[in-house]
């Protein structure tokens, strides 16, 4: 990758597959026993989907363009979900047309739908998680209450469907291991009350949330999510799963920016640093960048990304900037325009900038042209082993 970034001479975001196979092995290294289903939406880049599937991975799809494309990539329908809990009755008897035989839900109208248009389905309940210590807590859209979901599951089984599954999602990028620990307690509490109702799910989704080590804050300090903790409260709490239920109980996992984020990058360039006073009456320097919200940095709201200049400007004097984006728009800037990083104050226009960690959501948030600027190109590279 660094090769790759370095002999650009134009913008664009740059995938390491290498470092992204090594990434998946790595999890189930740390979690033998589960399935992958790869959040799509991440990364939805035909050649990371090929990679990922050629190494055993599944999909989790939002839809049928979704799904279409994991089938593209070598997919078979059988390790394909349609993870969204929002789908209208076209959409559901699209993917079922499409061989998906597998659904989540979160409320009866839902499946209601499902069993209408995907009859004899498999379907698993979302259960709602507070979204605590995740930096997007993910908590209010979707799932449903423990209560609720037994209902759920028990109005499925009596519309023909088989009620397969609990799923959990902590918010993504969680930074914690007490917000896994808490989905896991739920996640038990429901096991235990659907078995009361006769109800015996053969599998459990953990869900997305497995956090990327290469992020910073808004203040430019590592971000520093304790992973070993995580992976080891998940080992135990899987452990605990399997002692509730009388019948052998899989897992699942949607990881998305984990597998990616941290085997991407951007090349973008630095359009103008600047100093002006603020409406507050002190002065600040602004680093305007080609790249921003709308052309692959949309998470710029909570975090900011490691930012490597040209060596010869490594060692000179730094100053606190603002970095943002190109487009007339406020929002595109790093936490909110509020906290500055260190930058060097020799930087000047068009000189390259790379972007690190960028691997995540990058093309899918990516706008079709707001304010002219087109989504940034995307290639592909593979490193020598040992060397990605």
């Amino acid at each position: 990758m660094r090769a790759s970034l370095a002999t650009a001479e134009t913008d664009r975001i740059i995938y390491d597959l290498t470092g992204i196979e090594h990434q998946y092995a790595a999890l189930l290294d740390e979690l033998p026993d589960i399935k992958v289903r790869f959040a799509l939406k991440a990364c939805p880049v035909d050649e990371v989907l090929q990679c990922l599937a050629a190494a055993g991975a599944g999909f989790d799809a939002a839809g049928p363009a979704e799904i279409t494309q994991a089938l593209r990539a070598g997919c078979e329908p059988d390790r394909i979900h349609y993870g969204n809990t929002i789908k209208s009755d076209h959409d559901i008897a699209e993917a079922h047309r499409l061989g998906v035989r597998t659904f989540a839900t979160d409320s009866v109208e839902d499946v209601t739908a499902i069993a209408a248009h995907a009859p004899r389905a498999r379907v698993f309940c979302r259960l709602a998680t507070s979204g605590e210590g995740a930096l997007w807590g993910l908590s209010r859209k979707f799932g449903c209450a423990p209560e609720d979901a037994v209902h759920v599951l028990e109005t499925a089984r009596a519309a023909g469907l088989v009620p397969a599954g609990l799923s959990v999602h902590v918010g993504s990028q969680q930074m914690t291991a007490e917000g896994w620990q808490q989905a896991l307690d739920t996640l038990a509490a429901t096991l235990t009350a659907l078995a009361g109702r006769g109800i015996v799910p053969d599998h459990v989704n953990l869900g997305g949330g497995l956090p990327a080590l290469g992020y910073q804050d808004r203040h430019g300090n590592p971000l520093d999510p304790p992973l070993d903790k995580i992976f080891t409260v998940l080992r135990e709490g899987m452990d605990q799963l399997r002692a509730l239920t009388a019948t052998p109980l899989a897992f699942v996992m949607e990881p998305g920016r984990h597998l990616v984020a941290d085997h991407g990058a951007v090349r973008a360039h630095v359009s103008r640093l600047t100093r002006r006073r603020q409406p507050d009456g002190t002065d600040a320097h602004w680093l305007y960048l080609s790249c921003g919200k709308f052309n692959g940095l949309y998470e710029m709201d909570q975090l900011t990304h490691r930012m490597v200049f040209p060596d010869h400007l490594g060692a000179q004097e730094h100053v606190p900037a603002v970095v943002a984006g190109p487009t007339c728009d406020s929002d595109d800037a790093y936490g909110d325009g509020r906290h500055p990083v260190p930058v060097p104050r020799a930087v000047t226009s068009g000189d390259p900038v790379w972007i690190l960690s960028a691997g995540a959501y990058a093309t899918s948030y990516m706008t079709q042209g707001f304010n002219g600027i087109r989504p940034l190109p995307c290639v592909c590279v593979r490193g020598q082993e040992g060397h990605h």
